[in-house]
């Protein structure tokens, strides 16, 4: 039985491949699924939760480490898949033979509920279609995702204040990327504002949101050629303290995700 309130696990997350599953006492989504349907059992089942708990699968944009197996989830669980009408016109292939009514266009700040558990999506800015970010609400309770991002807009600071956790990007150390093996092309694509976010601008984000309701940040889609987890906490506490905003570990934590485990649940509520 769920308890009241929010709960949450990132099965993975990272360029091999991302999905969280959030909860509540109404209704469980899974949101994006870039990894093999065979895989994403796997991560559920060590979670204790299997796919007929899902009430549909929410999509963030059409990068294959985003929907690598979704076509083969939603078949299995026979769920409706939510996304706007660009980012379905982008991945329509890659989904394959779906029905009409698992078809769900979920226009990007539109909102969804199930139950108590309330779904909003806000525009980001990566090289997809129509990239977007999500916050659940029920009652009080907010948790935000915001991952896949080359900046953070104002638009996109309004959607994720006021969380109590937060899914947020530290992709790259930005000296680790520049002298990294991959071609100029590519290390612009990610320096820029259709890219994704480093460690620093990470923390300079975390140095405006901290508040005394802002309990964790989950340290999200890190790059395994440029970046380490603890590397990645380093920078965004340095980036934070540099900025005059310092916090206590009892007070606030930034905690780890992974690209080969899922994260413990994490209910919301809970200190």
């Amino acid at each position: 039985m769920i308890g009241t309130g929010i709960q949450f696990t990132v099965l993975s997350s990272g360029s091999t491949g991302n999905a969280t599953i959030v909860r509540n006492k109404d209704a469980a989504l899974l949101i994006d699924a870039g990894l093999s349907a065979k895989r994403i059992d796997e991560l559920m089942k060590e979670r204790d939760f299997t796919g007929d708990q899902l009430e549909g699968i929410l999509i963030t944009h059409e990068h294959s480490d985003h929907i690598r197996g979704l076509g083969a989830v939603a078949r299995k669980y026979n769920l409706p898949i939510y996304a706007n009408e660009k980012t379905w016109l982008a991945m329509e292939k890659a989904v394959g033979k779906i029905t009409p009514e698992q078809k769900q266009v979920m226009q990007t700040g539109d909102f969804l509920s199930f139950g108590s558990l309330r779904i909003e999506s806000f525009g980001i800015s990566h090289d997809a279609a129509e990239p977007v970010g999500y916050f659940f609400r029920d009652g009080e309770q907010k948790l935000s995702l915001a991952t896949d991002l080359g900046y953070v807009s104002d638009k996109v600071m309004q959607s994720i204040t006021d969380s109590d956790v937060l899914v947020l990007e530290a992709n790259h150390d930005i000296e680790m990327l520049r002298m990294g093996r991959y071609p100029w092309n590519t290390k612009r694509r990610i320096l820029s504002d259709i890219g994704h976010l480093s460690n620093d601008t990470a923390g300079e984000v975390l140095s405006e949101l901290l508040s005394k309701k802002l309990k964790r940040t989950y340290l999200a889609h890190l790059s395994r050629d440029h970046n380490m987890m603890e590397l990645a906490k380093m920078t965004v506490r340095d980036a934070m303290e540099s900025r005059g905003c310092f916090y206590k570990e009892h007070e606030f934590k930034l905690c780890d995700t992974y690209y080969d485990r899922p994260t413990p649940w994490d209910a919301i509520g809970e200190a």
